[in-house]
């Protein structure tokens, strides 16, 4: 997915970013693609309660390398009989878009007259807001991928996406239970997870790229999506429990080093840059009785970060440690669907000098949601969302960050600031959605802030209220 704040956030406070360059509300923008269907001859309801939801199957779908499949292969094997290729006759191409409106409570200020800022056009349709192109399949013999290329147009550039290349094979124990075990190749720390509670496939599910967005986000939480290459190690015994870890390396995209023209390697120029190997680790149970699902686990992940952005890459890290915990429960009936999903992320911080007014500071990020769907067709959300933690006016300022060409403005016109220097933010989502065939989602979202950056009331010090952030999102999303 798009990191809807990244770039203001470098800008405002370059050695500590991660923090800010995904929000509360950072859209997971991927889901069930019609590739899977066509590759397993199975409608999307059998991975799928309504997309991207997983169901139990779809979770061992994918624990397996996405490579069940029911269409006509081309084959060949070795003279001793070992399977040389199997490969599908249909290409596993999928298209996505997605179409949308914004409407904000209060306008955002109109910055074309620096000193005297007017106010910006309330409404912003998104035509398409996101168009994807995916590999979505088996590629070989027990390997398989999730593969997304993403026009968005916020940046107006299409770009790398989320992506998930496994391989995978599946033993049977002594005691006639199935070990499934793999390795993920992968762009997000999260994205290769199995439950929709962890941040990368977590509600909500799709949100707007015009809307305003919080300071303060957890390192894990979106902050390096398509910024990192991992590979992580996994095993799921008996389809219940599970326990996978792996590390992370910085790979930025657009990034080029000065003196030798190419992609890299990444030096000082670039902001954030990962010292050696950022660990990542998740366990998870669950447990299945007829209709119902649930599960429990725990995921994690330490980052220690080079402030860059013009300094060498050496001397003081800034390190960020998040801990978190998660649970789902499914009820999956005939005509009634229900799914309650929750997280919470505690990050501890250890800032190098001069990165932030404290050397360490903490934040807290919980979510909460519940979701019902009436054969499948018409459905809600539900959803409570909270980050709170250290007030630190180095992380989260009272003035704006600079603009685009490097200047800051000359008056604050607030909206993206903290008066007080506080993360703290928190609210409701609450979303009808309408699904008429099980490829295409009508949804209709309001997000309320309750608390932004810090306060209710004036929470930039100029008299913008969290209230004003407020935010009606309409989307038509479906996939072909």
């Amino acid at each position: 997915m798009t990191c809807r704040t990244q770039s203001q956030a470098i800008r405002s406070v370059l050695a500590v970013a991660v923090l800010a360059a995904t929000s509360l509300l950072a859209p997971s923008l991927a889901f069930a693609v019609p590739s899977f269907a066509r590759q397993t001859g199975m409608a999307c309801e059998a991975c799928h309660t309504v997309y991207p939801e997983l169901t139990h199957f779809g979770r061992v779908f994918k624990a397996n390398g996405y490579i069940l499949t029911n269409v006509r292969q081309v084959r060949d094997v070795s003279g001793k009989k070992e399977e040389l290729l199997s490969l599908a006759q249909t290409v596993p191409l999928s298209i996505m878009a997605q179409v949308s409106y914004t409407q904000m409570k209060t306008s955002v200020p109109d910055l074309t007259a620096a000193g005297a800022p007017g106010v910006a056009q309330n409404g912003s349709a998104g035509f398409p807001q996101q168009l994807s192109l995916f590999y979505a399949g088996k590629i070989a013999p027990n390997f398989g991928a999730f593969f997304q290329l993403t026009y968005a147009n916020d940046s107006g550039t299409i770009s790398m996406d989320n992506t998930d290349l496994r391989f995978a094979d599946t033993a049977l124990m002594s005691d006639n239970h199935p070990l499934t075990y793999g390795v993920s190749l992968n762009n997000n720390p999260t994205v290769q997870d199995l439950w929709n509670s962890t941040p990368a496939w977590g509600f909500p599910f799709a949100a707007s790229n015009a809307n305003v967005s919080p300071l303060a986000g957890t390192a894990i939480d979106g902050a390096f999506a398509q910024d990192v290459a991992g590979l992580t190690a996994y095993v799921l015994w008996n389809e219940s429990l599970y326990a996978e870890v792996g590390g992370y390396r910085s790979a930025k995209q657009g990034s080029t080093n000065a003196l030798t023209g190419g992609a890299g390697p990444l030096d000082g120029t670039a902001s954030n840059v990962m010292s050696g190997v950022a660990p990542y680790w998740r366990v998870a149970y669950e447990h299945n009785w007829k209709a119902h699902s649930l599960e429990v686990g725990a995921y994690g992940a330490q980052f220690r970060l080079y402030p860059g952005a013009g300094a060498p890459l050496e001397g003081p890290l800034n390190e960020f440690k998040d801990v978190a915990e998660d649970l789902q429960y499914q009820f999956i009936g005939d005509e009634n669907i229900i799914t309650v999903g929750a997280t919470h992320i505690h990050e501890a911080m250890t800032l190098a000098p001069g990165s932030a007014a404290n050397p360490s500071d903490t934040l807290n990020t919980s979510r909460a949601w519940v979701t019902y769907y009436y054969r499948r067709h018409i459905g809600g959300t539900v959803g409570y969302f909270s980050t709170s933690g250290s007030a630190d006016p180095g992380l989260y300022p009272a003035e704006p960050p600079p603009s685009d060409s490097g200047v800051a403005f000359s008056s604050n016109p607030g909206v993206v600031t903290s008066a007080n220097g506080s993360p703290d933010t928190r609210g409701w989502i609450a979303e009808v959605n309408y699904v008429p065939w099980l490829n295409v989602k009508i949804s209709a979202q309001y997000t309320m802030y309750n608390q932004f950056n810090g306060a209710s009331k004036n929470y930039d010090g100029v008299g913008r209220n969290a209230s004003d952030n407020n935010t009606l999102y309409l989307l038509l999303w479906f996939a072909y």
